[in-house]
């Protein structure tokens, strides 16, 4: 049992780097595949919004297909398709093309996401421990390889080599291994266990059945909310860090570049910790005192004169972000084991929304008031997740909490 539960994590970790770098890979060609098909920057815009699109209806035929055939059924085969589709944006010369080579992709990448996050679930419950902040880590270990890949194969071809090329060869490469890796993913006997009932709350353990039919979704769309804002947040990060510190504090570009850089390794680092900490003081605390470091961070990068001071708001931004998102995925599979797919997808996708509208909404916001104090919107958002995050609170007696008088010795999830 102990090694099959070992395989299992090793393989979610495989398919979490996956596809971090079949996006990574698609990211960081970008440039090059505007240049080839001769479009501005305001068309690719608006056909990234039909990527984004695709993987929103991917997550969700995804989540029902992964509670209805199990996720060691759906989460190859949707590893073996987003490797697959990773050619296609390469290979048009017009934009209607590229369209739909971009919803095509999209939709096989959120099938991809959401399925493997719904394993993770079953992996995380199966461990009866949190396990679920170092998966989302590795998948920004997925990026790094995605741009070794791609500074590699400039260097070895030259400039003049064609996207489809290195999206294909990485494609190629990405069937086989989501092909290799199934053996290692959870029996199917594991994904539901004995224990598959709905998690029950304070509120819902003297209930009818029906009524907690009707109530259970209730907490699945608190969770949806409280992704779309930190994702949101998320999404303003990567776009906006470095164009702060470079226009409105006047940092030099290779300076500026250190607002995004040490936000995505504060990310990082933090998600490699989080379970730790998860496990010791329980969910509700990483999302509660992580969103307050969030919003103390954010805070400090708007308002400060000091590019230094900025850049370490900009960390403990990452720093404090990096925890939530995977609480909250977590908690939406744990609901209910036998809608786990589902429940994250809601979540996953409501959330996904919310990354790709981040930009835009801090661009909007720009019209009205300086980018600086738009990041306090971000402020907001982190201060309402910090506020609800009672909702991760599974039990009257609090499950997911640290036993007291335990050293530090979590309880036993009773999901």
């Amino acid at each position: 049992m102990e090694r099959t539960l070992r395989a299992a994590r090793v393989a979610t970790f495989v398919y979490f780097v996956l596809c971090g770098t079949l996006m990574g890979t698609w990211v960081v060609h970008i440039p090059a595949i505007e240049q080839r098909v001769g479009i501005s920057h305001a068309t690719l815009g608006g056909l990234l919004v039909l990527l984004g699109l695709g993987a929103f209806a991917g997550m969700q035929v995804a989540g029902r297909l992964s509670d209805r055939l199990g996720t060691r059924v759906v989460v190859p085969i949707s590893g073996v398709l987003c490797s697959a589709a990773l050619v296609l944006p390469g290979l048009p010369r017009d934009p209607w093309t590229l369209a739909g080579a971009l919803l095509v992709f999209g939709f096989c990448n959120g099938c991809l996401d959401v399925s493997m996050n719904a394993h993770a679930v079953h992996v995380e419950k199966a461990y009866d421990r949190p396990v679920m902040s170092a998966f989302h880590a590795t998948f920004s270990v997925g990026g790094v390889i995605a741009a070794l890949i791609a500074a590699g194969a400039a260097g070895a071809a030259g400039a003049d080599l064609s996207p489809a090329v290195t999206l294909g060869v990485s494609g190629a490469a990405g069937v086989v291994i989501a092909l290799v890796t199934v053996r290692g993913l959870l029996p199917a006997a594991l994904e539901t266990g004995p224990e598959s009932a709905p998690e029950p709350t304070a509120s819902q353990d003297d209930a009818t059945p029906a009524a907690k039919r009707r109530r259970a979704p209730v907490r699945i769309w608190i969770l949806a909310a409280l992704a779309a804002m930190v994702m949101l947040a998320e999404g303003a990060a990567n776009d906006w860090s470095a164009l702060h510190l470079k226009n409105v504090l006047g940092a030099p570009a290779s300076t500026a570049a250190f607002g995004y850089g040490t936000y995505a390794a504060a990310m990082t680092i933090g998600r490699l910790l989080a379970d730790r900490v998860s496990a010791r003081f329980g969910p509700m605390a990483v999302l509660r005192h992580g969103a307050v470091t969030a919003a103390v961070g954010i805070t400090l990068a708007a308002l400060s004169p000091w590019i230094g001071a900025a850049i370490a708001g900009w960390a403990l931004f990452g720093l404090g972000l990096s925890g939530c998102v995977p609480q909250l995925f977590s908690a939406a599979g744990r609901a209910d084991s036998t809608a786990a797919g589902a429940n994250v997808s809601r979540v996953a996708g409501i959330g996904y929304l919310g990354m790709l509208s981040g930009p835009a909404v801090i661009g909007w916001m720009t019209h009205v008031v300086a980018l600086n104090h738009a990041f306090l919107l971000l402020t907001l958002f982190c201060a309402v997740a910090a506020g609800a995050a009672g909702v991760l609170r599974t039990g009257a007696a609090g499950t997911h909490e640290v036993a007291r008088g335990g050293a530090g010795t979590p309880v036993r999830h009773d999901s």
